[in-house]
Formats: C-alpha cells, structure tokens, sequence
C-alpha cells in the first residue's frame, strides 16, 4: 500500500487501484470537490511522475487515451488546479511523492500494463443526476434526457423558444469550450449530422459560459454524457449476412432487370412474359 495526504488531497494505491480523494480545503477547486473521489483502474494509466519545485511539486497521473470520459470531453483544456489527476504536494513530502510515483511505475511494469489508446472507457464518468448553472442557463442531465433552461442573460431569440429537452438518443456528441480572453466559452449537444454550428449566443442546444468557475462544472456535464455515447475508438460490430444482403440483393435485382430487358430487346422474351418477369422483379425490391 502506498499513500500520500496532503492538504490538496489524498492518493492511496493497493496494487490495482488508485483512490484519489480531493482536499476540502478552501483553495482546491470547485470541480474537483463536485467531482468527488475517483478509482482509477491501474489498467488506465499510462504512467505517473512527480515533479519537485522550490515548495513541495506535482505529482501527476497520465491516462491512456480514450480511458476516462472526462479527459476525452475537455480535450486537455482543464486548468491545472481543476485537473483530478494532478497533486500539489508540500514541502517535505517529497518523499512520500517519490515513493509513490516508484510504486505505481513498478506496478505497470510487472502487470505489463499497455500505455496506448483504449476502445472503452475504464472510468465511469461524473456521477448522475447532475445540476449545473452557469452562463446563459442551466443544465441538468439524469443519464436519460438533457434539459436546457435560459436566464435573463440569455439572447431573446434563443430564451423565446423556451427550454429544451434532449433524449440521450438524439446526442452525437458533446462539446465543452472555455472562454480564451474576449471570447466566450461553451457547452454544446450535437445533433447526429449537423454540419455546421451556429454561436452558442443564439444556439438553442449550447449554454454560452462567460469564463467564471462554474464554467468548470459544465466540462462535469460533459463528460457524463460522454460517457453514455459510443466510444470514439469502439470496433465496429462485423457486417452480418442479415445486414449485407440488402445491398447485394439490390444490386442482383437490377442485372436480372438488365438481363430481362436484354431477352426481350432480342425477341427471346415477349411483351407479356417481359412484363410480367419485371413485375415478378420490381416486387423484390
């Protein structure tokens, strides 16, 4: 067993697991506390490193990719205080870090643990159900349906059309976008096919952030509607027989045509018999 308490937090590993548990301290941040404690399956993790500094340092636990909904849906965009898998660590547990980071490497090593991409989530995501309000509105997603209500800071066009409601089915995806400088931040359901997107201002299925902490608990919300949708590196299920064959009767069904209209061009076949051989064809469709 290793483990190391600080005031930011504490990790613990028993061989398999990583438990990590945020500080409740004034100065750990919001999403971190809302997100709660974490298990990370030693099969996550691609590798652990602790980086001393003039007070104390970081120690850091990097994911495989496509392991954890939360980091797939902010897409390396989580501040540094609001990352769950960094620790800042005190002056004089250096040690403690070190020791740490030395058995979580050993561990990856003798369970011969990959470093690469996973095609399924290993964490489950943000607990459900979930109730954020920041920006222009507030969301709130039960693990079934997403609903969208306005605020009085909410573009007229957009707050006229009243609150909306989304079935998990009809997500493609989910993107969260901090605010960078003058521009505004996002959380934005996709729509299976939508091509082009319009400012989350007057998108009637996005939450316009205006860069204040809770914009963070959005990247929550996110994530745990990442996590229901199909995994990005998934395999495809195999084409079956039942699946295919549409496609090779349909292609089957016009040569036949072809053929018939060939007999009967060549007098082979005549106008009642090419008909009604058509007809007997044009019902396989």
């Amino acid at each position: 067993m290793a483990e190391i308490f600080q005031k930011d937090g504490t990790w613990t590993f028993d061989g398999a697991t990583i438990r990590i548990v945020p500080g409740r301290e004034r100065g750990v941040h919001l999403a971190r506390q809302t997100l709660g404690e974490l298990a990370v399956p030693l099969t996550a993790v691609a590798g652990v490193s602790f980086e001393p500094g003039r007070k104390g340092g970081r120690l850091r636990l990097r994911l495989r990719d496509g392991a954890d909904p939360l980091l797939q849906a902010v897409r390396g965009q989580l501040p540094e205080g609001a990352d769950p898998y960094q620790l800042a660590v005190e002056p004089g547990q250096t040690g403690a870090a070190e020791y740490f980071a030395d058995e979580v490497r050993n561990a990856l090593v003798l369970e011969q643990v990959p470093d690469g991409p996973t095609d399924r989530y290993l964490l489950p995501g943000p607990a459900v159900p979930l109730s954020v309000t920041a920006g222009d509105g507030t969301v709130t997603f039960d693990g079934e349906r997403i609903g969208l209500e306005w605020n009085w800071k909410t573009d007229e066009d957009k707050r006229s059309a009243g609150p909306r409601s989304l079935a998990l089915s009809e997500i493609a995806a989910a993107e969260w976008q901090p605010g960078r400088g003058l521009e505004n931040g996002y959380l934005r359901f996709l729509l299976p096919g939508e091509t082009t997107k319009r400012p989350p201002k007057t998108d009637p299925h996005a939450i316009q952030l205006y860069g204040f902490k809770k914009d963070l608990l959005m990247a929550l919300v996110a994530a745990a509607v990442t996590y229901r949708l199909p995994h990005p590196s998934a395999p495809r299920p195999a084409l079956t027989k039942e699946a295919a064959r549409p496609e090779s009767d349909h292609d089957e069904l016009l040569r036949r045509l072809r053929e018939l209209g060939e007999l009967h061009r060549l007098g082979v076949l005549t106008e009642e018999e090419f008909s009604a051989a058509k007809q007997a064809v044009l019902k396989r469709f």
